[in-house]
């Protein structure tokens, strides 16, 4: 079978190496020659209630047969599109009842950051244009997006990015960087560092920050203390809007529909998309606040959100994440998580005891596990040496799907995990670390 035909994302363009899946089912992959895994990635942190749910294939069927398609933009919509919004405002923080629909996360990010324009221009406010974002963070691959992301392996010399007002403060991950202090120290030094960031900048020209409640490519990285809820607050002192890209965390991965208030969150805008439909199809969602909406229809009289795609609201992406959501509600999916996810975690930590392995971090259902050649200092293995990628490949060659990202492997299994699939996972990740750490140092 040739993949000569195809560019994947992210795919380096001198190694064509790709593992070819046929099928799926729960959170089991087989591949083409028939070997299978367990996917403790969970598709791309998206396969929430698992693969190959034949509720979710009869009802996308249906409306398929029904109403395949409708024009989406300015006086029409359908059906779905409606329910779904009022079941997001239903499920979101009270004060967020509107929703704008798009094609994924990306998409969802880059019309927050219009949304945002738009709404400061409204005001009388179009001075209020930079954004606020953090190194390590990522939101997406849109031009917008990926320049509000800070991931320095993102920003190449081969693109170029919104630079001018977009600014990016430190990063909080706290085992890289608060080394010598306190999380509660790192944690105000990171308020401070977006305080001094604004008042350089003048809060009357700061329009929003942008944050993960915990950061997912850029390394799994839960926020130091209440940090983020310390920006919340001063956001709102400063006239800034916040918002919390729930790409990742939304939809149950943290044992909650939105993760935001349970960290003290209280955001103007959420993005979502990833769990909104389990990955079953695309779709993605920019809820904003009634604050945000009174404002721009006040000003409304022949103004318009000038922002669409021919996917908004699809009616069978809508349908597929009204399912999903009912299936989540009727299984006790979020009751699982809450149960599963401390399981998780507390299973990866038994991980610490190994050599290579400097730090274990994440939430619920989000776990990162980082390697390291020396672990009293932090220090990184040598040049050449890929060592997430050495692990990844001695779990998939023993059974299990694991992330590489540098130095790290990160992971996000199916919301249905259940905790002989945990220890299947964490039994086989130590013997694939074990095995790479004597490659590496062969």
């Amino acid at each position: 079978m040739t993949t000569d035909h195809l560019l994947s994302p992210y795919q380096p363009f001198d190694d064509d190496d790709r593992l070819v899946i046929e099928h799926a089912q729960g959170v089991t992959l087989t591949d083409v020659a028939g070997h299978s895994y367990l996917d403790a990635i969970g598709g791309m942190w998206c396969t929430n209630i698992g693969t190959g749910s034949d509720e979710m294939a009869d009802a996308v069927a249906a409306q398929i047969r029904k109403m395949s398609y409708s024009n989406p933009f300015s006086d029409m919509t359908g059906q779905p599109a409606l329910d779904l919004a009022a079941k997001l405002a239903e499920l979101a923080p009270d004060h967020i009842n509107h929703v704008f629909f798009s094609g994924g996360g990306s998409t969802a990010i880059d019309s927050a950051f219009r949304l945002i324009q738009f709404y400061q221009r409204s005001r009388g406010k179009p001075e209020k244009r930079h954004i606020l974002s953090r190194e390590d963070a990522y939101h997406g691959t849109t031009y917008a997006a990926i320049s509000i992301g800070g991931k320095q392996s993102d920003h190449s010399d081969d693109f170029f990015y919104i630079d001018d007002i977009i600014h990016h403060l430190r990063s909080p991950n706290f085992y890289r960087h608060g080394r010598g202090m306190s999380e509660d120290d790192f944690a105000d030094d990171l308020v401070t560092d977006f305080e001094n960031k604004v008042a350089e900048l003048g809060p009357e020209h700061v329009a929003a920050f942008f944050a993960e409640p915990v950061m997912g490519s850029g390394g799994v990285v839960p926020p130091p203390g209440n940090y983020l809820a310390h920006i919340s607050k001063r956001c709102r002192e400063l006239d800034i809007l916040y918002v919390s890209d729930e790409v990742v965390t939304a939809f149950g991965r943290m044992g909650e529909w939105f993760h935001s208030e349970t960290l003290g969150i209280s955001p103007d805008i959420i993005t979502s998309a990833k769990g909104l439909t389990s990955g079953y199809l695309p779709l993605g969602a920019t809820l904003y606040s009634d604050a945000i909406h009174e404002v721009i229809a006040e000003k409304g009289h022949n103004r318009y959100f000038g922002v669409g795609y021919t996917y908004s609201g699809h009616p069978v992406s809508c349908v597929a994440a009204l399912t999903n959501i009912a299936i989540m509600e009727r299984e006790g999916i979020l009751a699982h998580v809450q149960e599963v996810g401390p399981y998780f975690m507390d299973q990866l930590g038994t991980l610490s005891d190994l050599a290579i392995v400097g730090d274990v971090r994440g939430s619920f259902l989000m776990g990162c596990v980082e390697f390291v050649a020396d672990k009293e200092t932090g220090g990184g293995f040598a040049e050449g040496i890929d060592i997430g990628a050495l692990v990844a490949e001695e779990a998939q060659r023993l059974g299990v799907i694991v992330r590489p990202i540098g130095n790290l492997n990160v992971m996000s299994p199916a919301l249905i995990i259940t905790k002989e699939e945990i220890d299947q996972i964490v039994v086989t990740l130590r013997e694939a670390i074990v095995a790479a750490h004597a490659r590496a140092t062969s």
